[in-house]
Parts: C-alpha cells; sequence; structure tokens
C-alpha cells in the first residue's frame, strides 16, 4: 500500500506538470503539434478530458517524440559511421598508396647505394689487387736480380777456387827440393782471367773434378757420417732382371766401405749396391761374391760419375766410371731376380747389424750426390756416355727411379741444395 501510495503521488504530480505545459507541448520546435489529442468531430462544447486523460495523452506524445528523435539519432549516427568508413578507408588507402610508393624508392635507393658502393669496392679491390701484383712482380724481379747476381759471384768464387787448387796441384807436383816461393796470384794472371777463352779452357780442365753437372739444377748433401743421416726411395717395378743405375758423387771422406746407394729387403738386404773401398769403387749384385772393382777411381772433394749395368741373362756386370768401363765380368748372378717392394737407400745400408734395426754410422756416406737414375734395362754405351757428360747427365731420368722426378725423402742432417 505504501508502494502504490508513492505512485499515485508521483503520477499525480507528474500530471500536474504536464497539464501547465500542455500548450508547450502544441508547438515542437516552433512547429505546430498535428497530433491532436481529440478527434475532428469533437465538440468543444463537450465536457473537457480529465488531468488522467491529459496525462495519457502527453505520455503517448512524449513516447512519440522518443521515437523520432532517436530513429534521427540512429539515422545520422548510421550516416556518420558510414561517412567516417568511407574516409577512413580512403586514408588507408591513400597511406597504402604512399607507402608503398615510400618502400619502392627506399628500395630503389637502397640497391642503387648498395650497387654503388659494391662497384667501388670492386674497383678498389682490382687496383689493389694490381698493386699487390705489380709490388710482388717487382719484388722477385729484384729477387731474382739478387740471386742471379750471387750465382755469378759463387761462380766466379769457385772458378778461381778451381784455379787456386789447380795451381796448388801443379806446385805439389813439382821438384820438393825446390824451395824458391811461388806467386799464386801471379800464376792466376799467367791464366789471362780477364780473355773468356781462357777462363772457359781451365773450367773445362777442372769441371769433372769440382763443378756439379751444369744440368743438375740440386744435389743432396750428406754432412757427416752418422747413423741417421740419410736417404731414401721407394720406386715401383723393381722386380728387375736387368738394370743399370748411374749417380754423380763427390765423396768427402772414404773408410773401408762406404755406401754410396744400396737396395734390399727384410729377406737379403744385399741385392744391389754400389760403395766405396777405400779409393776403390765396388758394384755388386745379391752378395758380396758377384761383384766388380774399379781399382783407383775415387777421389776426395771431385766430382765423379759412376754408372753400373747388369744383366741375369748372361751374369754380365760393368762398372762405368766418367764414361768408361773401368771393370767388368760375366757369369754373376745368372738368372736371379731381383725382388720388388724393398727399400732403396742413399747413403747406408739397412744390414740389421745394430741394436733396433738401426745403422752403422762406419758405413755412412759424407759428401754429395745427384743425377740418381735407375733404368730396368741396360742402357748403350752412347747414352751412357751423355749421361758422364757436362750437359746431359740430369736431362736422362730412368723410368724406375728418376731424379727430381721420384720422390726422395731425406733424414736426419741429409738435405736438397739448389744451384
Amino acid at each position: 500500500m505504501a508502494a502504490f501510495s508513492i505512485i499515485l503521488w508521483i503520477l499525480f504530480n507528474l500530471s500536474y506538470i504536464f497539464a501547465s505545459d500542455y500548450e508547450d507541448v502544441q508547438n515542437i520546435n516552433g512547429m505546430e503539434n498535428k497530433i491532436s489529442v481529440l478527434p475532428d468531430d469533437y465538440c468543444k462544447c463537450q465536457k473537457e478530458l480529465s488531468k488522467w486523460d491529459k496525462l495519457f495523452v502527453m505520455l503517448e506524445n512524449i513516447q512519440m517524440k522518443q521515437n523520432i528523435i532517436q530513429q534521427s539519432i540512429h539515422d545520422m549516427c548510421e550516416f556518420e559511421f558510414q561517412r567516417i568508413q568511407t574516409e577512413v578507408l580512403q586514408m588507408a588507402t591513400n597511406f597504402t598508396d604512399t607507402a608503398t610508393k615510400t618502400i619502392d624508392n627506399a628500395i630503389v635507393h637502397i640497391t642503387t647505394y648498395a650497387d654503388k658502393n659494391l662497384a667501388y669496392k670492386v674497383e678498389e679491390f682490382s687496383k689493389s689487387k694490381l698493386e699487390n701484383e705489380s709490388e710482388q712482380k717487382n719484388t722477385l724481379q729484384q729477387l731474382l736480380s739478387v740471386t742471379q747476381d750471387l750465382s755469378k759471384r759463387f761462380r766466379k768464387l769457385e772458378t778461381t777456387w778451381q784455379k787456386t787448387t789447380y795451381v796448388k796441384g801443379q806446385r805439389s807436383s813439382q821438384d820438393v827440393n825446390r824451395t824458391a816461393p811461388i806467386n799464386v796470384e801471379a800464376i792466376l794472371n799467367s791464366f789471362e782471367l780477364d780473355q773468356p777463352g781462357a777462363e772457359v779452357t781451365l773450367s773445362q780442365k777442372c769441371s769433372t773434378k769440382h763443378m756439379i753437372p751444369s744440368d743438375c739444377a740440386m744435389a743432396l748433401i750428406f754432412p757427416m757420417r752418422s747413423k741417421k743421416i740419410f736417404a731414401s726411395v721407394h720406386p715401383d717395378g723393381m722386380a728387375l732382371k736387368s738394370f743399370t743405375a748411374s749417380i754423380w758423387v763427390k765423396p768427402t771422406d772414404l773408410l773401408e766401405k762406404t755406401i754410396v746407394f744400396s737396395y734390399g729387403t727384410k729377406r737379403n738386404p744385399y741385392e744391389i749396391q754400389l760403395y766405396f773401398n777405400q779409393f776403390s769403387a765396388v758394384l755388386s749384385v745379391y752378395n758380396h761374391t758377384n761383384m766388380v772393382v774399379g781399382e783407383n777411381a775415387v777421389s776426395l772433394g771431385h766430382w765423379a760419375h759412376f754408372c753400373g749395368t747388369w744383366s741375369a741373362e748372361d751374369g754380365n756386370m760393368t762398372l762405368w766410371i766418367n764414361g768408361k768401363p773401368v771393370a767388368s765380368s760375366s757369369g754373376l748372378a745368372v738368372g736371379h731376380i731381383i725382388p720388388d717392394r724393398g727399400i732403396l737407400q742413399l747413403g747406408q745400408e739397412k744390414n740389421g747389424c745394430c741394436i733396433g734395426n738401426s745403422f752403422d754410422k762406419n758405413l755412412a756416406f759424407s759428401g754429395k750426390l745427384t743425377g740418381f737414375n735407375v733404368w730396368n734395362r741396360i742402357l748403350s754405351e752412347h747414352e751412357i756416355q751423355s749421361l758422364a757428360s757436362q750437359e746431359y747427365s740430369c736431362t736422362m731420368r730412368g723410368n724406375i727411379v728418376g731424379w727430381s722426378v721420384t720422390e726422395i725423402q731425406a733424414h736426419g742432417g741429409a738435405q736438397f741444395i739448389h744451384y
């Protein structure tokens, strides 16, 4: 009942307010309100509407106005929303086009800059490379010039030394009772060193004793006797029925047995050997009973060419020194075939004499070696003489071991020297 009383009180107050403003409600925004609360044929003389009727009429008008306003607001909002959506889409389209153009321009700019930078770097690198190549070329030319100059100086020094040695040899061959002093400088001047012809003549006299063959660019040096200093070769195809072995030797010391080269296997370390017995040269095959000896064929400090040949068919074995046969024999190791897969050593022999299957320093070679070659056939006399010459010795290379072609491994203190 209290709530109903409150509602009636509220309705009564609203009816009073709306009744006082009823005339204003007839005009809305300056326009006549055509919605009439009275029918057209209603007679003014009839009884006036009660306050409740007027209240309900006003409520209906207010509801209608509210609907109209809401519809207007809805239409206006929908129109504005569509306009804003259109503007946003247009803005997005414009922004996309602008962004695309900007990105394209940026890509083009970056690509152009990168291409220019790359071209500059390439050009700079090319210039730097050319400068480095030019500098290296100049350095190599200077080095070559210095090397040639040093080579000339060494040759001149060696020639002078050869001539001095030759003079000392001539001096020692004179009468020992002759006490008159000999002026070495005067004797050297007597050879007319400034005359090219005289220098060549003297060089030819001494070349076979002191100079390495002209076409041999390197030699293998053994500085001292040592069981650790040697060189090894591992040739292929050493199953031989005949062979020719050629080498240039310049010894600095000679003992009872000095190994130049030796080939052997675990079963027999003495298959092929060339060694010096004091001043004699010995070539052996299979064992020490099958050998030939060249007496007084070795000189200390002098280059000499040694060549050995052997054939299993008739056992012919020949030792050549400086292109001449000095010892020959037949019937040696007839029918024997030198086995393959052995070890060929320069300056030592693998005889297993010592603890640890090492080497004997008393057999070691000291001096220089060059032009070492091995063939699986017997060379002709003309070929052997060519090997012993100063011009073609290292040009001919063996088909089993070829000097400067087949790998030769230096061990210990042995090393290659170049001329």
